[in-house]
């Protein structure tokens, strides 16, 4: 038992990409009870979202953290709300934080948090926790999937309340990578999110890197619900992005190291060729090193620069 999970402890990110990302995980819980309302201190009051729209003045930026979404603990979400926010205009970035689907936080994402409120300050910023997987309790797939799924339909769901426009863009790292793909590539049958960025995401299972691994097999059942998928699935494939692209799928950006030793570049190469396939716009990039803990300031450079344009084309504030 050791074994299996110290390989399925690897995927764990290690991502602290210099200047762009810190990892600041924390395992305490015990704030998860309520959500916690943050008026942006930069206001002259704290009159609330129908006070502001009653009065047509500007709403105030508001800060909501650990918002349920469902019964367990770990469904919360920090929901991040601009000043002068409107439900005919105001997008939403999800973050969603890796970790070998069975650790880590919202809060190793706090980096990409600040990093989007600064630069794309008319954006709404939703950072997403998931129930994690653990070897004898909740599998990751699909209801890591599932999990994204509902915390969007309570967002939608809450949309003129909460004044903002239920489109999306997706920015995940690792683990995180892959369950934003496997989201947009399978679930998202309206076409509500709009992109993806994917940082060092896994993204095909039968690669000879996974699948000529004695342990994989083991781990993947560990990670997968059988009862929800259909009698005969292969789940390798079931499970890999790069293998279930299909027409209404994202734009997806793509950055890997050529040295990573826990996700190969060929995962990379086999989702970029899937998606230029089906004519979906990808850009593939590779940056010396390896799961992004040793990339460069000019790769983490490139990194941003590309994302902003992601976001300022698929996501655009009009």
């Amino acid at each position: 038992m050791r074994n299996l999970q110290s390989y399925l402890c690897k995927f764990i990110i290690g991502l602290s990409i210099l200047l762009f990302f810190s990892c600041s995980a924390t395992d305490d819980t015990s704030d998860l009870a309520a959500p916690v309302v943050v008026v942006d201190e930069t206001t002259d009051d704290n009159t609330t979202d129908e006070d502001t729209t009653n009065n047509d003045e500007p709403l105030a930026a508001l800060t909501l953290s650990n918002v349920s979404y469902g019964n367990n603990p770990q469904q919360v979400y920090d929901l991040y709300l601009p000043e002068g926010r409107l439900a005919s205009k105001t997008k939403i970035i999800v973050l969603i934080h890796g970790g070998g689907w069975t650790s880590g936080d919202k809060e190793d994402m706090q980096t990409f948090v600040n990093y989007f409120l600064e630069n794309h300050p008319d954006h709404a910023v939703l950072n997403l926790n998931y129930v994690l997987a653990q070897v004898t309790g909740p599998t990751a797939f699909p209801n890591q999937y599932l999990d994204i799924q509902t915390a969007l339909n309570q967002i939608i769901s809450q949309s003129e309340e909460l004044q903002v426009l239920p489109e999306f863009g997706f920015l995940g790292t690792s683990a995180g990578a892959h369950l934003g793909m496997m989201y947009d590539y399978t679930y998202d049958s309206n076409d509500l999110v709009k992109f993806v960025i994917n940082i060092v995401g896994p993204s095909d299972f039968t690669d000879p890197f996974y699948a000529n691994d004695p342990n994989f097999e083991i781990a993947l059942a560990l990670l997968v619900d059988e009862n929800q998928f259909p009698a005969g699935t292969d789940y390798s494939v079931a499970n890999s992005p790069a293998l279930v692209v299909n027409e209404l799928s994202s734009p997806t950006l793509l950055f890997y190291g050529d040295q990573d030793p826990l996700v190969p570049l060929s995962n990379g190469q086999t989702l970029s060729d899937s998606l230029s396939i089906l004519d979906i716009d990808n850009t593939f990039t590779i940056y010396e090193g390896g799961h992004g803990d040793d990339w460069s300031a000019a790769a983490i450079l490139d990194l941003s620069i590309k994302t902003d344009n992601y976001v300022n084309t698929y996501l655009a504030i009009d």
